[in-house]
Formats: structure tokens, C-alpha cells, sequence
């Protein structure tokens, strides 16, 4: 038990954060909750629907069901590139004893770059007219038959906006696993490889179980992120070409900002939350589950 004094030291060191966290947080989650039970376009009065909302949202709007769709696919992409990614790069560098602070910096410098640099960046990469880098490595690799406008292919854009949002934050948690992997026991892993062990064994043996709280954390923070990912999609190709590469995010925004319907855009709001915590809940329980069994 802590005495009363530490206590009250921690409550007052606690309480700030906690407030500012409710202001910045909670309070438009609320906010957001109250106002999808009206119907407002910001100007008028406001008129109450009650569940309309929500009754229209799931039954009678199709692109609401294209955008949820197209966000899976684009969490699924994500987290290939980002936690795949980042778990290969990771132990990769545990190998390497020349040049690793520099290949840790080369893929740490995505996360802190402006996202209207690189959507400009992959604007460019992607371009058919002038022809850009991925198409030039296409012609010169004698693929030229595949070149293509990527962002305007219904086909290919969905995968094309999520790209550029794994490749962003790959050497992020990059560095969040590489740290996990540093502070694992080496007696263990030397034990194992004395045992006979390889290296497939002493990773999901020894090290993945050792490094599955941290794991854990990293797939919550990916998913959320991806959940709620906006600016890049937005900034390429603002949801085209028809709905292939709307997301919820963006969906809610032209609703709210476009067509002025506040009380709806709050409603996918809520659902956009309700997924998150959705989403967490399953990743916790499933990992969880895994490691007990």
C-alpha cells in the first residue's frame, strides 16, 4: 500500500493529464454521440431523429458498406507492410554490426516527413503522364506492359493509397520491436541453439514470446491508426475514382464538410470508435488466448 502522501502526489501529478485527456477526448467522442441523434446542417436548428441515423447508416447507404470494406482492406494492407515489415527489419538488425544506426534512421525518416510530401511523392512515383518511378522500372525491367495510372485503376488504387501509409510508419514500430528484441535474454537463445534449436524455433520459441506484450501493443497502435488513416488517402485520390478508395474517414469528412450533414458524419464517427475499441478487444483477446494455449 502506498502511503497517503504518495498517494496524493500521484493524484496530483495524474490529474492534469486526465483532464486534458477528457477535454481533447471524451468530451467530442460525447459530442459526437449527441449530435448523431439530430439532423443539422450547422446553421439550422437542430431536429432530433433518434436512431434514424444509425438505421440509415446500416441499411440504406451503400457507400457507407463500400468505405467499411475498403478500410479492411486497407488495415490489412497496413499492417503486412507495417508489422511484417518492421518484425523482418527488426531482426535483421540484430545481425548487423556495421552501419546500423544509419538503416535505423533511413527507416525511421518516413514517420517524421510531412504527409502532403509524400502523397506528392507517390503522386509522382505512380504517374503514368509524365511517366513515374514505378512505371519506368516496369519498362526497364521489360514489363512495359503493365504500366498503368495506379491512382486511377479501380483496380489497383485502393492498394496503391495504402502503400504509401506502410511504408510510413514501418521503421516506427520498427524501432518499438527492435527495442523489444534487444532486451531478450541471449543466454536463453544460446541455450536453445546448444539444445539444437534453429533459427525459426529460437524466434517462435524464445524470442516472439518474450516480445508479445510489446507485439501486442504495436498491432493495437497499427490497427487504430489504420482504422482512423485519412491524409494520404485524401490528399491522392480524395476517395476516386467512384468510391474504390473511399474510406470511412473520408466518407465522414465530405459528409460533414462537403454536404453539411454534421448529425450523420457524427454517426459514422461513433462507428468509427466503436470499431476501434471493436478491434482492440479482439486483438487482446486473441493474442491473449494464443499465448495460454
Amino acid at each position: 500500500m502506498l502511503p497517503s502522501r504518495s498517494k496524493t502526489s500521484v493524484a496530483i501529478f495524474l490529474i492534469p493529464p486526465l483532464l486534458l485527456y477528457g477535454i481533447a477526448v471524451l468530451l467530442p467522442i460525447l459530442q459526437s454521440l449527441f449530435l448523431s441523434f439530430f439532423r443539422w446542417d450547422g446553421i439550422t436548428d437542430m431536429v432530433f431523429v433518434g436512431l434514424a441515423n444509425y438505421v440509415e447508416m446500416f441499411t440504406g447507404d451503400d457507400v457507407f458498406w463500400i468505405s467499411f470494406f475498403n478500410s479492411l482492406g486497407y488495415l490489412a494492407i497496413c499492417l503486412i507492410l507495417q508489422l511484417g515489415g518492421a518484425l523482418i527489419v527488426a531482426s535483421l538488425l540484430l545481425t548487423i554490426t556495421r552501419g546500423r544506426e544509419l538503416v535505423k534512421t533511413l527507416y525511421l525518416l518516413p514517420a517524421v516527413i510531412s504527409t502532403v510530401a509524400i502523397a506528392l511523392l507517390f503522386q509522382r512515383i505512380y504517374s503514368l503522364e509524365p511517366l513515374g518511378l514505378l512505371n519506368q522500372i516496369l519498362q526497364w525491367v521489360g514489363l512495359g506492359e503493365l504500366q498503368q495510372a495506379w491512382l486511377s485503376n479501380v483496380n489497383t488504387v485502393l492498394a496503391a493509397v495504402s502503400i504509401p501509409e506502410g511504408w510510413r510508419f514501418t521503421g516506427l514500430y520498427m524501432l518499438i520491436i527492435y527495442a523489444a528484441l534487444l532486451a531478450v535474454p541471449r543466454e536463453l537463445e544460446e541455450a536453445a541453439r546448444l539444445d539444437g534449436a534453429n533459427w525459426w524455433q529460437v524466434f517462435t520459441r524464445i524470442r516472439f514470446p518474450y516480445i508479445r506484450p510489446v507485439w501486442i501493443t504495436a498491432v493495437i497502435m497499427a490497427t487504430t491508426y489504420a482504422l482512423r488513416g485519412f491524409d494520404i488517402p485524401y490528399l491522392l485520390t480524395n476517395g476516386g475514382p467512384g468510391q474504390a478508395s473511399e474510406l470511412l474517414t473520408t466518407y465522414m469528412y465530405k459528409t460533414a464538410f462537403t454536404h453539411t450533414d454534421y448529425g450523420y458524419a457524427s454517426t459514422m464517427s461513433v462507428f468509427i470508435v466503436a470499431e476501434c475499441l471493436l478491434a482492440v478487444g479482439l486483438i487482446v483477446v486473441l493474442l491473449r488466448r494464443k499465448a495460454d494455449a
